[in-house]
Order: C-alpha cells, then sequence, then structure tokens
C-alpha cells in the first residue's frame, strides 16, 4: 500500500485565465500525455524501502498496449502500470526530492514528462513550484541519471509455478534526459558505459550515431577507456529533439566484446520560444443583432517548443476591447482554439461599426508569471442588416407640373434609411398606391441621394384634371430584418398641381382627305379645313395661314380656313403622288405666348382624259430590202390612267398616197403595234411616218406622231452596214471622200513634224563644244603667280610634272643637265646589312652607316628636291625653256656646295665653276 498521501495534483504551469471563460462546452481532442504536469506528495522520512509513492494517469489516445516509463532518480522507479516506488537502496527523505518521469510509447521517438515532488513529512514550508526551482529541477537531470550503464545479458528463470520456462528480454535502458540550453560548464558527463568483461581484458569504448560520429558530429564523445560519455556543447530541442547512439565495446585488438547497446538521448524542452501568431492583424466579422455565442473569427498563435508540455501549450485571453459600447466585454475568446465569439447582445452597426480587439496568446497554458507572451489585433466588422426600414422626411410633399409635358420632374421625395449607404439595405424602392389610376405618373430613384424623382410620363390635361393626390409608400430593395417592422413615417402623400398653359389649336381631323376631278377651274372652294382651340377656359381668336402647297394651287381664309383654287388641278403634275396632292396650313391663336398647330389637307385627284396618247419610240432602222425580220415595234402610252388609257387604236393617214403603199402597220396587242415595208424594195434614205394613235376615254383622244425611219442596205444577218447607215444618215459620196482626204492630210503633218524634231536633236549632238580657253585646262605651261595652301590644296594636275609615260626620252638625252626628280638610270647602291644577333654598341654604327649610304646614293629618293623644267609634256605646243640659261654674277662664291653632299653635286657644277651644258 502506498505510505504517502496525494496533497495536491495541480497542472506544473496551467493557471487558467480569469478572463477566459466563454461560456462554450467545447470537449477538447484527444491527446497523449500524462493527466497533469507536477504532482505533490508528502512522504514519511524514514523506512521507506520499496514502498509505493504514488500512481502517475498516463493517456494513450493510441491504446498502445507497450508503454514505458522512467525516472529521472535512480532512487525512484516507475511500474507499467504507472506506479512509482522507492527503489530498495533508498532509505532517508530528509530534504524535499523533486525528479521527473518519462513515458514512451514502443516504436515511437516522441517522449511526455511530468515533474514528481517528494517532501517528507513534517517539513515546514512544501513550497510550491516556482521558476527558481525549476531552474534547480533542470540543473539536477544530469545529476540525476543513471551513473552506470552495463551492456546487458540475456538469462533463463522460472515464471509460475506449472514449471514453465521462458527466456527474459533485455533491460531496458534508461533514457538520457539533457536538458536544452545548458550553461555547461563542457563537456559535461552524461553517462557511464562499462562492461562486466573490463576485470578480465582491456576495454576500448565508443559511441557512433548522429551527434557522435555523424552529422552533427561532435555533439557526445565517450572517453574509450574509462568509458565516461560526455556532451560537449548547449543543446537545442527545437532543432533536434532526440539523439539515437550506439555504445560499443571491444578488446584491445578490435574484437568485439560486447553487443552493442541503444542509447536514447531527450533534449528536456525548456520554455525558450513566445507564441507567434500567424498574423499580426486578423479580419473578422459579424451581423448586427447577433445572439451571444455567434461566431466571429479565429486567432491561431504557434508555439516552437514542445506541444506535449506546458511550455508549448498556448493559451488565450482578449487584452482589451475599443470602444467599450455598448459594454467592455462583448466578445470572448476560446482559450485553446482561439475561437472569438459574441457574449453579449446588442451590436448595432449604425452605432459601432468596428471593434478592435488586442488578443493575447500565452504559453504555459495561460500562467502569466512564468509564460512567454505575445499580442496581436483583431479588427471586427459589424455587417449591415436590413434593420433599419426607410422613412420618408415629411408626411405631405407637394410639386407643379405644367400640361401637356413628359419627363419631367414634379417633386422629390426625400427619405432617411440608417443602414449601410448604397446597399440592397439603403436602396429605395418607391411606389404609388393610388392617386393615379391613369398611369401619368412613376418614381425613379436617384442612385447617389436615394431621393425618389417624382415623374411625369404621360402628358396631364388641366382641362381634364387640374390637380392630383397621390399615396406614396417607400421600402428596400432587401427585404427587413426578421422581427422590424414598416415605419408609419414610410407612407406620404403628394400633391401635384396641373398648370395652364396656352395650347395650340388642333385640327379635328388630320390629315383631312377630300376628293375632286383633275381639271377644276381657279376659285373653286375645295373645303374649309378649321381648327379648335383646347383652352376652353380662355377665348382666343384662330387665324390660318399656308404653310407649304408645292403646286401653288390653293389658298386658305384667313379667318375661317375655307380652301379654295388658285390654278387648274393637275393630276399628272410632278407634286402628285400616287393621286394625292398633299398641303400643309398653319393654326395659331392670339394667346401669350402665340401658340400654332399644323394640319395636312390631302386632296385625291379624280382623273379625266385629258392627254393624248404618244408613241414610242421616236426613231427607227429598217432594211431597204423586205425582209422577214424588217420590222418596227412601237408602243403607244398615256399620261392619264385606267380607263382613259388603252386598248389603244393604231393608224397610217391617207394622205400621202404613197405611205399606205409603202408602208404598212398592225395592231399586236392594247398597247403595243407593228410597222414594216408593204413594197420589196424601198430606196435608202430617212422617211417621216406619221401614225395616228387613239386611246379608249370618253370623249376619246387622238394624236398624230411621226416616226424618223431610215431605211437602208444590209448585211447578210440583217444588221445596216456601215456605209448604207451614213448613206441613210444623209452623206454623199463626195461628202465621204473629203473627209478622208482631210484625215489622211492631218497624219502626214504630225509624221512631218516628228520627223523634223529627231533631225534637230541630231544636229544639236553633233556641235562641237565651246569652251572658254580660260576654262580649258589641257594647256600644259601652269600659271604660278596665285598663292594658295599649297600644292596639295590646289586642284591641279601635278602627273605633267612627274614621271612621263616612258624613258626613252631620258635615254636618248645627251649627258649633262638632267632632271633630279626622275630616277637616274644607275645601279643601286649597296646598304649595310643588320646582324642576326647585334650587340647593344653597334646599333649606333649601323645607323650611320645607312645614313651615309643613303647620303651617297644618288638613286634614293626625293628626286623633285630640285625642279628642271626641260620637259613640258607630250606634245606640248610651248617651247623649251632650256635656252634660258643661268647667269652667274660672280658676286656670290658657291663652292660651299660641294660640301653637301651628291644631292648637291649639280648645283655644285652649274654654280661652282663646274661645265656648262
Amino acid at each position: 500500500m502506498n505510505i504517502g498521501c496525494v496533497i495536491a495534483a495541480c497542472t506544473l504551469f496551467a493557471a487558467a485565465s480569469s478572463g477566459s471563460k466563454t461560456g462554450l462546452s467545447v470537449k477538447p481532442p484527444c491527446r497523449s500525455g500524462f493527466s497533469q504536469n507536477f504532482y505533490t506528495v508528502i512522504v514519511p522520512r524514514v523506512a521507506l524501502h520499496g514502498q509505493n509513492i504514488l500512481k502517475v494517469k498516463f493517456e494513450d489516445c493510441q491504446h498502445s498496449r507497450e508503454v514505458g516509463f522512467v525516472s529521472s532518480d535512480p532512487n525512484f522507479s516507475v511500474r507499467p502500470d504507472g506506479v512509482v516506488y522507492v527503489e530498495q537502496a533508498f532509505a532517508n527523505l530528509s530534504e524535499p526530492v523533486q525528479f521527473m518521469v518519462t513515458a514512451r510509447e514502443l516504436f515511437d521517438p516522441h517522449i511526455w514528462e511530468t515533474t514528481v515532488k517528494l517532501a517528507p513529512a513534517g517539513h515546514p514550508h512544501p513550497l510550491p513550484l516556482t521558476k527558481v526551482s525549476i531552474e534547480e529541477m533542470l540543473s539536477r537531470v544530469l545529476d540525476s541519471q543513471p551513473k552506470v550503464i552495463k551492456f546487458t545479458r540475456k538469462h533463463q528463470r522460472s515464471s509460475y509455478g506449472n514449471g514453465l520456462r521462458r527466456q527474459k528480454r533485455d533491460w531496458v535502458i534508461p533514457p538520457i534526459n539533457v536538458p536544452e540550453n545548458s550553461r555547461g560548464p563542457f563537456p559535461h558527463m552524461l553517462v557511464r558505459i562499462r562492461s562486466d568483461q573490463d576485470k578480465d581484458v582491456g576495454i576500448r569504448y565508443s559511441i557512433t550515431g548522429a551527434g557522435a560520429d555523424q552529422p552533427p558530429s561532435g555533439i557526445y564523445n565517450i572517453d574509450p577507456i574509462s568509458g565516461n560519455m560526455f556532451v560537449t556543447q548547449p543543446l537545442d530541442r527545437e532543432e533536434r529533439a532526440s539523439f539515437h547512439l550506439r555504445a560499443h565495446a571491444v578488446d584491445m585488438n578490435g574484437n568485439q566484446v560486447e553487443n552493442p547497446i541503444d542509447l536514447y538521448i531527450y533534449v528536456i524542452d525548456m520554455n525558450d520560444n513566445r507564441p507567434e501568431f500567424k498574423n499580426q492583424v486578423y479580419n473578422g466579422s459579424v451581423a448586427e443583432g447577433s445572439k451571444p455565442g455567434s461566431s466571429v473569427m479565429q486567432v491561431t498563435a504557434s508555439d516552437s517548443d514542445d506541444a506535449t508540455t506546458a511550455n508549448g501549450m498556448v493559451r488565450y485571453r482578449i487584452l482589451s476591447q475599443t470602444p467599450h459600447s455598448p459594454i467592455p466585454n462583448m466578445f470572448t475568446i476560446n482559450s485553446e482554439t482561439g475561437d472569438i465569439v459574441t457574449v453579449a447582445a446588442g451590436l448595432d452597426r449604425e452605432k459601432v461599426s468596428q471593434y478592435t480587439i488586442i488578443v493575447q496568446a500565452t504559453d504555459m497554458e495561460g500562467n502569466l508569471n512564468f509564460g512567454l507572451s505575445n499580442t496581436a489585433t483583431a479588427l471586427i466588422s459589424i455587417t449591415d442588416i436590413n434593420d433599419n426600414p426607410p422613412e420618408l422626411t415629411v408626411r405631405t410633399f407637394s410639386g407643379e407640373v405644367p400640361e401637356n409635358k413628359v419627363n419631367v420632374v414634379v417633386a422629390n421625395l426625400t427619405v432617411v434609411d440608417r443602414d449601410q449607404p448604397h446597399s440592397p439595405n439603403w436602396n429605395a424602392v418607391y411606389r404609388i398606391v393610388s392617386g393615379d389610376p391613369s398611369g401619368h405618373f412613376t418614381i425613379r430613384t436617384n442612385p447617389v441621394t436615394n431621393e425618389g424623382m417624382l415623374t411625369v410620363i404621360k402628358p396631364v390635361d388641366f382641362e381634364m384634371n387640374r390637380a392630383f393626390m397621390l399615396t406614396v409608400v417607400v421600402s428596400n430593395q432587401a427585404h427587413l430584418a426578421s422581427g422590424i417592422q414598416s415605419s408609419l413615417q414610410s407612407t406620404a402623400g403628394v400633391t401635384i398641381s396641373v398648370q395652364d398653359v396656352n395650347e395650340p389649336p388642333v385640327f379635328p381631323v388630320n390629315p383631312k382627305p377630300i376628293r375632286f376631278e383633275e381639271g377644276v377651274s381657279a376659285g373653286t372652294t375645295l373645303t374649309v379645313f378649321s381648327a379648335q382651340d383646347p383652352d376652353h377656359f380662355v377665348h382666343q381668336i384662330v387665324r390660318y395661314s399656308k404653310l407649304s402647297d408645292p403646286a401653288n394651287w390653293l389658298r386658305i381664309n384667313r379667318t375661317n380656313g375655307q380652301i379654295t383654287t388658285m390654278a387648274l388641278l393637275d393630276r399628272e403634275s410632278m407634286y402628285v403622288k400616287n393621286n394625292i396632292y398633299e398641303a400643309t396650313f398653319l393654326a395659331f391663336d392670339n394667346g401669350s405666348p402665340q401658340a400654332s398647330g399644323t394640319g395636312t389637307l390631302q386632296i385625291y385627284l379624280i382623273d379625266v382624259n385629258d392627254n393624248p396618247p404618244v408613241l414610242i419610240p421616236q426613231e427607227a432602222q429598217v432594211c431597204q430590202r423586205a425582209r422577214p425580220n424588217s420590222k418596227i415595234n412601237i408602243t403607244a402610252s398615256d399620261a392619264d390612267s385606267d380607263p382613259n388609257v388603252g386598248p389603244f387604236g393604231f393608224d397610217l393617214p391617207a394622205y400621202p398616197p404613197s405611205l399606205r403603199r409603202n408602208w404598212t402597220i398592225t395592231r399586236l396587242s392594247g398597247d403595243h403595234a407593228q410597222l414594216r415595208l408593204r413594197i420589196p424594195y424601198l430606196e435608202a434614205g430617212v422617211y417621216e411616218i406619221p401614225i395616228t394613235v387613239s386611246d379608249s376615254g370618253n370623249p376619246q383622244l387622238s394624236n398624230r406622231s411621226m416616226i424618223r425611219v431610215k431605211v437602208c442596205p444590209c448585211d447578210d444577218n440583217g444588221d445596216c452596214s456601215a456605209t448604207g447607215a451614213v448613206a441613210a444618215a444623209g452623206l454623199g459620196t463626195g461628202a465621204i471622200i473629203a473627209i478622208l482626204i482631210c484625215i489622211i492630210v492631218l497624219l502626214s503633218m504630225v509624221l512631218l513634224f516628228v520627223v523634223w524634231m529627231k533631225r534637230r536633236e541630231k544636229e544639236k549632238q553633233a556641235k562641237p563644244l565651246l569652251i572658254d580657253p580660260e576654262d580649258d585646262v589641257r594647256d600644259n605651261i601652269l600659271k604660278y603667280d596665285e598663292e594658295g595652301g599649297g600644292e596639295e590644296d590646289q586642284d591641279y594636275d601635278l602627273s605633267q610634272l612627274q614621271q612621263p609615260e616612258s624613258l626613252d626620252h631620258i635615254i636618248s638625252k645627251p649627258v649633262g643637265v638632267r632632271r633630279v626628280d626622275e630616277r637616274p638610270v644607275i645601279p643601286e647602291s649597296q646598304y649595310p646589312v643588320r646582324p642576326s644577333l647585334p650587340h647593344p654598341g653597334d646599333i649606333g654604327d649601323f645607323i650611320h652607316d645607312g645614313l651615309r649610304a643613303a647620303d651617297n646614293d644618288p638613286t634614293a629618293p626625293p628626286y623633285d628636291s630640285l625642279l628642271v623644267f626641260d620637259y613640258e609634256g607630250n606634245g606640248s605646243t610651248a617651247g623649251s625653256v632650256s635656252s634660258l640659261n643661268s647667269t652667274n654674277s660672280g658676286d656670290q662664291d658657291y663652292d660651299y656646295l660641294n660640301d653637301w653632299g651628291p644631292r648637291f653635286k649639280k648645283l655644285a657644277d652649274l654654280y661652282g665653276g663646274g661645265d656648262d651644258d
């Protein structure tokens, strides 16, 4: 039985926030772990010796049967059912002891921890866990590790009394717990690894795995002789939460002495990370008038610390609400999920449209003394519902409208609606419920101001209705929210007064049709076309005038509107369309302002037989010899209408007698006849054939029409030949010949003109060019009395002064004065050759030798140092200037020219006493 009693089973870092009450019953999801994070137990001071202390409860959501518990203090152990007991070697407890119990499921690297504090009975102050005690507890974890880990053995033992034997599994090596962010000193010893055979043979120990000889390597090492295992640096659980190493034992020859053992090192989490919100500002909304408990939004914060411990368990609470209307706590937040809900009624968008909530997230399960916190802002917008019916500003509106006007705004109906502007909850819809049975008015909504524009869509008549009394109802596009009633101010009356205006006179029948025979004489009265003034309550005089009379046939009496004719009415006139002649008249009153109206008179003209028929065509041609197809088809037409038209009668007059002897006419139908030759041959020429045609009117009208017929010789196809056509046209043979001669003469003149132009062009090309002698650049003697920028700037042909085309004239010259601007015809001088590997001191000698050879080389350029103008070019007409001998005055001594080298040898010969040419 347990010899201690549990005094308090409180959560290590759990302190529920007093401001986080949600009032909602939310069942949290299943989460594996200890039911409590901290246990405090009072135990006797002496005589413990293997007694049970307490039982820790572990919630296994995976329902795994293989959950192992390990104590961080070797003096205490935990059975598989969670019972914590005292090891046999531990007898007395004089000071409070605190250690950690770790749980781990099979095949799951995740671990869970809880803290157990044992206080000896009679201890004056069993202090609660403080921040200092946490640090002390974590610092003791390293000291509370198993001092020695031995390599395991397998052995047999009896099980139960039935004699059956089973093989016991290896002892489970307890995990090694190392707190993160430890301050050292480093390296810090964790455990000692030893083998039972270290007394017999020399053993060398080593560890392998990630963290030892694999990346991240160097975190753990082991003394190969003593087996002491060390951690060399601070650990960070957020980077790596656990390590799996293997310990090896070999002899001095490297032979394996023990089977490798697995070492599990778990990094104990420290609360070194604040909760971090996913967003700094959250936006949510809730409808106004929502009931308490309505969901608004959710904020979420995450903590990088271990979520299975209090370090990573985040709790939420609301720090502030702005504004505090209608109460300071309109919202609450679920401390675990971060869901924000309403807790009170009274949300009204028209009073407060947005709330600003400051939300705090704290780890350590919300413990404000030990937990780390962070804040975020939640902006809650109150969405609009149609909870405010529109209300007209006054109970009665009034307006005026002139009669006979449409699309006129009579009155603007103003309305007030406190809902969200320009939304269906705010947009007004107006209806006329009474007072307008004929539909003269409608109400359109102004989309900007929401006012109702009462508009006339059907003209009103002052003489019929002088005023209207309308009843108007206004509502919204959206239905009112549940429980909201329409306001009495949503209905109003509208009084509309109709203004009398001077209306124009109106013709009762417009247009007015009448019927008359055409040809009525001038001055005939046709009808009275009068108008009426619709202004019954005002006596006004109506006058008339003619507005449109295309043929100017009519006049109207200014006083009574009587219509009389001024000329004969002709149905066949171009102004008559479909037997109807239209005229427009104006009726105006003497009101102020004056008003006028128009009326149209339509006169239907009845046809009389006043137009004789005519024949078409007026001209035709026929072959001079009678052929089956030598006939002329003629047609009769009449401007009158039925029955004063066809069938028509066709006849040839009896005089002259040759007419009926040569021609005959046959009626084909009521409108058509055929004229053809009666005799087999008729001389070519132009004949005028009179034909009498008569209509069927009463009285009958006849007309004698002339048809011009050209009789001509025809070809085999029955067509008039060109010569025959000309002859038939009245041109004789002499006239035709004269025309041809004129054409030939004209063509001849054109040909002669073309030939003369070609010859003149050739003469111009054959004439030599006349060039001014001063412009001729072909002379050989150039003028040198012009000073310029030098020879390079002159556009002269210097080739005349350079090497001639051949050397014959040079070779054939006698010995004497020669041109020095041409290469002498002698062998070239030999210049010194530079050695392939010259000495630096020989460079100067080489240059001087080359200069001396060039000075003594008569073939070396330049050749134009002294120009001798003894060559004037090929074919020059100018005389030679070589006869101009140089004169020696004798006053100048030119012997020094011999000292200037071979280039001045010629000058020295000329001026220094040499031989003369």
